[in-house]
This record gives C-alpha cells, sequence and structure tokens, in this order.
C-alpha cells in the first residue's frame, strides 16, 4: 500500500471511529444488510454483502433530471457502514456466522450438499441483538452453474462493455455522478454478443475496479439495457489498512469454485487488463479459452498491451479487437457461439 492509500485509509479509519462514538448505543435508523449476488457449485459457494445505516438509493426515473441523478449517486458514495454486525448466512443446508469488518463488510464460504441451478436462492440474516435490532434479513441469490454449461465468461465493466472514459478523469467523474442505470451508454453491439455468449447456459461474471458503491447502478444497468445477469466482483473505495482483494484475485476465486469450467476473458487495453489476464492464463494453465481486449486507448502505441503480446507464449488466442463485432466474429471461428 503506497503513502498516499495508507493515508487516505488512516483519515477514513478516524473519521469512521469519531461517528460511531457519536452513535454508540443508538438504534440504527436506517439499518440495511446489501446482499450482492453470489455464486458457486459442488465446490463451495461464496456470498458478500455489506451492512450500512442508510436509506436505500431511490430508482432511477425516465426524464429524471440532474439534479436527482447527482443525490442518487453522491448518497451511494456517503455511507454510514456498520461494524461488528453479527449475521447468520443460510444457503440451503448450511449455515455460517459471520461479523461485519470495520467496513461494514461481510464475505462467507458456504458448501451445501445440494444446489439448484441455474440460480440458489439463500439469506441472511442477524445472527443476534445489534445496538436494540433483533431481527432483520435479506435474500441472496447465487449463480450456479449446471451441467449444460460450456464454458464462462469473465469481463470487466469500465471501458469493456460500459462507455466510461476512465483514461479522461473528468469525463469519468462526470458520467459517474451524472448519469444513471438508464442513461449510461453500452458499446454497440455489447449486450447481443454477451447474450450470445451466454447461450444457453454459460454463466456471465463481472469482475471490475469500480467500487461496491456502484453496485446498485451496475445491476440496474445491467439489467436495463440487457446484459446477461451475474454476479459482480467490485472493490472497496479505498481499501483497508491490509488492503482488499486485487482483480486477478477475484477473477481466482472464480475459477477456483467453477473447476469444471474453462473461461473466457474479457477487458480493454484502458488500464491493466492485458496484464491481468496474462496472469490468469500463466497460472492456470488450460483453463482459458480466449483473451478479447477492446482498444480504447487514448494513444494505441502506447505500448501498454505490445508488453504483453510481444511476450506472449501461451496456446490461447489474445485478441485486441476495435469493437464487439470483431469479438464475435473471432469467438465464431472458434465454436464459442
Amino acid at each position: 500500500m503506497g503513502r498516499k492509500q495508507w493515508l487516505l485509509v488512516e483519515a477514513e479509519r478516524r473519521w469512521d471511529a469519531a461517528r460511531l462514538r457519536r452513535t454508540d448505543g443508538q438504534t440504527p435508523e436506517n439499518f440495511r444488510i446489501d446482499v450482492y449476488l453470489g455464486h458457486g457449485g459442488p465446490d463451495g459457494v461464496v456470498v458478500r454483502g455489506r451492512v450500512l445505516d442508510n436509506a436505500p438509493p431511490t430508482p432511477a426515473l425516465e426524464g429524471e433530471g440532474v439534479g436527482a441523478t447527482l443525490r442518487r449517486s453522491l448518497s451511494q458514495f456517503v455511507t454510514d457502514e456498520l461494524p461488528g454486525v453479527p449475521l447468520r448466512v443460510t444457503v440451503g443446508d448450511a449455515s455460517v456466522e459471520v461479523s461485519t469488518d470495520d467496513e461494514g463488510y461481510f464475505r462467507v464460504e458456504l458448501r451445501p450438499s445440494v444446489l439448484t441451478d441455474p440460480w440458489q436462492d439463500g439469506v441472511v440474516e442477524l445472527a443476534g441483538e445489534y445496538r436494540g435490532l433483533t431481527e432483520h434479513r435479506e435474500s441472496v441469490r447465487i449463480r450456479v452453474p449446471g451441467p449444460d454449461a460450456r464454458f464462462g465468461v469473465v469481463s470487466d465493466v469500465d471501458d469493456t462493455i460500459l462507455e466510461t472514459g476512465v483514461q479522461r478523469v473528468g469525463q469519468m467523474l462526470r458520467q459517474t455522478f451524472t448519469g444513471s442505470a438508464l442513461t449510461r451508454t453500452p458499446f454497440p453491439g455489447a449486450a447481443e454478443l454477451y447474450r450470445d455468449l451466454a447461450a444457453p447456459a454459460n454463466p456471465v461474471f463481472y469482475v471490475s475496479s469500480s467500487p461496491w458503491n456502484l453496485y446498485s447502478f451496475l445491476i440496474g444497468f445491467l439489467r436495463h439495457r440487457d446484459f446477461p445477469l451475474g454476479p459482480l466482483l467490485l472493490r472497496d473505495l479505498i481499501g483497508n489498512r491490509t488492503g482488499r482483494a486485487r482483480k486477478h484475485e477475484r477473477i481466482a476465486e472464480i475459477l477456483d469454485l467453477h473447476p469444471h469450467l474453462p473461461f473466457v476473458l474479457i477487458g480493454d487495453s484502458g488500464e491493466k487488463d492485458p496484464q491481468v489476464y496474462a496472469d490468469i492464463v500463466r497460472d492456470h494453465p488450460g483453463r482459458v479459452l480466449a483473451v478479447y481486449i477492446r482498444e480504447v486507448r487514448l494513444d494505441p502505441g502506447d505500448g501498454r498491451v505490445e508488453a504483453v503480446t510481444d511476450t506472449w507464449d501461451h496456446d490461447v488466442p489474445f485478441v485486441l479487437a476495435a469493437d464487439s463485432d470483431a469479438v464475435r466474429r473471432h469467438a465464431e471461428g472458434l465454436g464459442l457461439l
């Protein structure tokens, strides 16, 4: 962890400590358990979520003004997270108890004896008294690939399916805070391509460097634009003193929990996807069918992708694609569609 990140983490820790001292013993006014889509199979199930004292964000509406959109976006980042909340997570005949961490997050692994594909339902509930609350529960859905799945898809989000402009910080921030799930734009042909890759039973996982604060927005975007619904594995906004799982570790979790599936990896050239995916191919031989990188660099001659491809010594195809049609043509040639 660099010094700047350490300073941010320490400042956040002190702010949270002061806030918790002010509210110590008070019953949360807007207690909520945000449960994220889980995933798993016979080798285990992972369920994640976060506990907050915030009202849920308002739904996006057609034709709403910039002010309403901005207020909703800001509300997702101004959170009162609740640490030390005792929870019980139950999936099928498996149950485990956990407490939320300093940022209100929880993550559990379970091993139910029976799972239902393509989705298994579960429950996350209070496991004991918390500041005057004794009962609260939320349902959770777990993506369970069935025996007819031929492969899985792991995809980045920003500048891979969602036009974000990560390399232009001002544009990225403007779009993040003034756009909604109804107004943000996918790349042409991306939703159709992903639906075809997912047909009829292939799971799609979205692994992004976007913060968990944007989870509800991203799920709304996927649904509104008709992308295949699948688990989103994001990151903490700032991190903590021990750090959060890096992107390749989140992808490794997916591969480890679904050892019977090969995978297609889709990302973009704007940040670190080429190197991250190269690491995955190297560390998981025989598990990757193809790597597709959407070309979005402001300077295509910056050498970042070429630094990977020039040393590529794997049998796995590595394709730098101009658009969704280029990915489609290559995927058809491999028999993936």
